[in-house]
């Protein structure tokens, strides 16, 4: 069995930036990289709000960058998933994946979150090109275009009125009659003049030539059916914490995002915690970032103090 001073679950922005700093610290820390490098970002097609590219990038150009630069100080990757873990017995931990078992000293865990898709037909084939599940990521993109939002919660609304400010109108597709969102944001969004609603109806199908151009959507009362133009889609219908395997080994939330105090430590000393697979809250490349160089500084600190 493989053993390991520091083993981090995980490849996003969280994940990677935990791997720089660990390897800094000369830890030679081992990466299990899950099902895509770079998580969620690397599926962000333009990257604008990170600083220090004031041109922007695109989310595969700084997954790569961030790889490689961990990789200069002597992270190491493997392409695998973890299937399992075993914390109850305390350092050293055991992590299972699909080919290997590993032994570690102490974990990071940043496995982020997915966000949750509609299931139909042209949703996946349109990502990156029409297809959002960031408002804040992608907004930009569609200056003077007419977007449809689907969700009837507060982050589908705040990100309904962020997108306000880009494209020429914004319609909020629910497939109820009243909103699960906060009233003032209600009001907010019902006041404002380029926001518009579409009750009681779901998209059955998004359609397209290389990018988005029309949607077909389907009233859950009268099944009346219809195919609509629309340049693009925004799904926020939620995100859920990439944490089946840690269920039983860490306290988390009803959720399912595992709970953190301020030093990005969980419920099992030894195991830290980073980005979107313990923050429901913010979900930016720098935050993700942020914690994860905090999660790699006490994992540091954690290992010293035991020697």
């Amino acid at each position: 069995m493989p053993k390991e001073k520091v083993i981090i679950i995980g490849s996003g922005p969280a994940g990677l930036t935990a791997a720089l700093y660990t390897a800094r610290a000369m830890l030679n820390p081992l990466v299990i990289v899950g099902n895509q490098l770079g998580g969620q970002v690397a599926i962000t097609h333009e990257v604008e709000n990170y600083p220090g590219f004031p041109e922007g990038t695109t989310g595969p150009e700084l997954v790569e960058l961030m790889r490689q630069q961990a990789e200069n100080f002597g992270a190491r990757y493997v392409y695998d998933s973890v299937v399992s873990v075993d914390f109850s017995q305390g350092s050293p931990f055991t992590i299972k994946t699909y080919s290997e078992e590993y032994e570690a000293e102490a974990v990071i865990v940043t496995a982020g979150a997915s966000p949750k898709k509609l299931g139909i037909p042209g949703e996946e084939e349109f990502i990156g090109r029409g297809v959002s599940y960031c408002g804040t990521c992608d907004g930009f993109f569609f200056r003077g275009k007419e977007v449809a939002v689907v969700g009837g919660g507060d982050s589908a609304l705040e990100e309904g009125l962020f997108l306000t400010k880009f494209a020429s109108s914004v319609n909020v597709v629910h497939r109820r009659d009243e909103l699960r969102a906060g009233p003032i944001l209600q009001k907010r969004a019902m006041a404002h003049e380029k926001m518009g609603f579409t009750w009681d109806t779901v998209i059955d199908e998004i359609r397209g030539n290389g990018v988005v151009q029309n949607i077909v959507t389907r009233n859950v009362k009268t099944g009346e059916v219809q195919e609509k133009p629309i340049d693009g889609v925004f799904i926020f219908i939620g995100h859920y914490p990439n944490s089946d395997f840690l269920h039983g080994q860490l306290a988390m939330d009803e959720e399912g995002y595992v709970i953190t105090d301020e030093l990005m430590r969980t419920s099992v000393p030894g195991v830290f915690a980073a980005g979107e697979i313990q923050d429901a809250h913010y979900r930016q490349v720098a935050t993700s970032v942020g914690q994860g160089c905090a999660a790699a500084m006490q994992a540091q600190k954690w290992l010293s103090d035991r020697e």
